[in-house]
């Protein structure tokens, strides 16, 4: 074997398990144990393993059940699952399969064809681990999560959602100011901060352009508070800026201000670009708004502006002073504007 794994064996028959546990370990490997499907079901959803042998026929919940729950369940539908079973008939195989099966064994198993089997399962486990973890440096945890679950197309869905846009007041000043060095160091500063408070709250940053970003709460993963956590993100990106103002001011460093526009409505979210180059995005009016308000905060002087389709999402707790109307850039009528706090 190239790499040991950590592997569930499942099955009802005790004399089975400990033949199955005695070969994996002579093989490299770590061997776990349950003793039928619902137990094994329990120890998945409490540890990590890479591959489970599971018996075909058991009491409570036999493997054509355990495999429908893991297929069902996107934390163990990548799972390699390797059957086993004194049943050798091709059509309980293909259903095996069908249902998200890797292999399938005849018992008593031979250990030649278990290493084989072992080998080529865990070898797709490692590859499959190495895609997600690639995904994940150049996407957020969840566009990476929609990618490996859906898969890629091009074109997006309808969905109801909350866009954010922020930057920096005056940036072109600063950066005329000082030095490269010290303007890449503050993107870096206030793009850390800034995804850390909107990844806090369940948002993912989708663009980043100079000193400005785009946030998108709602999408890819649905959540029914999406603007109440929009705009505790900005209050929260507010307030970092603050402290990070106590540590510039203390360096002889110009403080720096933010503007963030929040608005909420229908969006098309989905994958945009082309089948080499793509990106999660949402497009639409929404998204348009959102970032003539994050312009607007500089005329209206505050920090966070929304709309009130946003304002309508928020409890008690977050004060909102209504900054009355205006026509905005690209609108044909007047937008209701708040501010926050």
């Amino acid at each position: 074997m190239n790499q040991p794994g950590r592997i569930l064996v499942v099955d009802d028959n005790r004399v089975n398990r400990l033949f199955l546990g005695r070969t994996l370990e002579q093989l490299g490997h770590k061997a776990a144990f349950a003793e039928n499907g619902r137990q094994a079901l329990d120890v998945l959803h409490k540890e990590s393993y890479d591959l489970v042998l599971l018996d075909l026929e058991m009491p409570e919940l036999d493997g054509y059940q355990v495999l429908q729950e893991m297929r069902e369940d996107p934390h163990l539908r990548d799972l390699p699952v390797i059957m086993t079973s004194a049943v050798d008939e091709l059509e309980r195989i293909v259903q095996c399969i069908e249902l998200g099966a890797e292999d399938y064994l005849h018992k008593p198993v031979n250990p030649v064809l278990l290493r084989a089997r072992l080998s080529s399962s865990l070898e797709k486990k490692r590859l499959r681990d190495q895609q997600r973890e690639l995904i994940s440096k150049f996407a957020t945890e969840e566009v990476a999560e929609n990618l490996l679950t859906s898969g890629f197309n091009l074109g997006g869905q309808m969905v109801e959602a909350t866009a954010m846009f922020s930057d920096i007041r005056g940036f072109t000043t600063i950066t005329e100011a000082q030095s490269p060095a010290e303007t890449i160091e503050l993107l870096n500063d206030y793009y850390m901060m800034m995804m850390d408070a909107i990844g806090g709250e369940g948002g993912i940053v989708n663009q980043m352009v100079g000193d400005g970003l785009m946030a998108i709460f709602g999408a890819p993963v649905p959540q029914e508070d999406h603007r109440q956590r929009a705009v505790q993100a900005a209050l929260a990106m507010v307030d970092l800026i603050e402290l990070y103002n106590m540590e510039r001011t203390a360096a002889n460093r110009a403080p720096i201000r933010i503007g963030v526009g929040i608005a909420t409505g229908p969006v098309i979210a989905g994958y945009t670009g082309t089948s080499r180059r793509a990106t999660y995005t949402c497009v639409g009016d929404t998204v348009n708004l959102a970032a003539r308000l994050e312009s607007h905060t500089k005329v209206v002087g505050v920090p966070v502006l929304m709309d009130e389709t946003t304002r309508l999402g928020l409890s008690a707790n977050i004060g909102v002073t209504d900054q009355g109307e205006y026509l905005l850039k690209g609108k044909t009528q007047a937008v209701r504007v708040f501010s926050a706090p």
